[in-house]
């Protein structure tokens, strides 16, 4: 049994934020971290190792300088790791990054007992469909938003968390699930881990290694063959600076109304 988890450098958006002309991400330019819902994902699948012994695959689509936050991953106790890496894959929406990372997975392998995850959504993007994109076209049953996962066997109980509740779901291997941040707190590399990091397989699959699967087609993969296209992105503009007022008497509220009708609020 193994379990594939896919994961996406992200820019630090607590950081400053940098635009190409096109409307793309100029990601050279920013602090990069791994996804956070990706993180939640990675742990899921070391727990599930811990009490199993099974084998944690992390695969990931960007640019080379992404190998380094799969040594993180290496080093958290993943026992693989895939980078997904080439120009034509360059500027690919969810549509094509799916496509392509369904190829990568399809090519890793999926097995019987084997679970895909994926964290709910990346921050650049907060569109939270790559993980359901992938289980389409790999064919899988899928359940999203999962705050709990428990393995038995080939079935896997889920706990979805849903707006106003829960659900409870139970789904046969090979699956996908999308995790969210409810689900547990991401341990942190350990000295042995990092310490063993570079003796653990780290593979490029570029284009020419998946340019043959069915789901790479040149129409629909990269910038030119995504469907859905950035009009315009930009830099929120920098609130400017709140007014507190102190205390809850008489005095506060009506200094708090002369300044509400100053600015013809009230």
């Amino acid at each position: 049994m193994k379990i594939i988890v896919s994961i996406k450098q992200v820019p630090d958006t607590s950081g400053k934020v940098a635009v190409n002309p096109d409307g793309t991400l100029n990601r050279a330019s920013m602090q990069t971290i791994t996804n956070p819902d990706d993180m939640n994902a990675l742990e899921a699948a070391l727990k599930i190792k811990d009490a199993t012994g099974c084998k944690v695959t992390v695969v990931t689509m960007g640019p080379p300088p992404a190998a380094g936050m799969l040594r993180e991953a290496l080093a958290m106790g993943a026992d693989e790791a895939y980078l997904v890496s080439a120009r034509e894959f360059g500027g690919s929406d969810t549509y094509a990054t799916s496509q392509i990372l369904a190829a990568a997975i399809n090519k890793i392998g999926v097995e019987k007992d084997d679970i895909v995850l994926c964290g709910r959504q990346a921050i650049d993007g907060d569109t939270a469909q790559v993980g359901p994109q992938i289980a389409e076209k790999l064919h899988l049953p899928q359940i999203t938003y999962a705050a709990e996962i428990t393995k038995n066997g080939d079935e896997v109980t889920v706990k979805r968390m849903l707006e106003d509740g829960y659900m409870t779901i139970k789904v046969q291997t090979p699956c996908l699930l999308t995790c969210i941040k409810e689900l547990n707190n991401p341990r942190y590399m350990s000295i042995g881990g990092i310490l063993s990091t570079y003796s653990k397989p780290l593979t490029t699959l570029g284009y020419e290694d998946l340019k043959d699967h069915p789901l790479i087609d040149a129409t629909t993969i990269g910038l030119k063959g995504s469907p859905t296209n950035i009009f315009k992105s930009f830099t929120p503009p920098q609130k400017g600076v709140g007014m507190m007022l102190e205390g809850d008497g008489k005095e506060t509220c009506e200094k708090l109304a002369g300044i509400l009708a100053a600015k013809h609020i009230i």
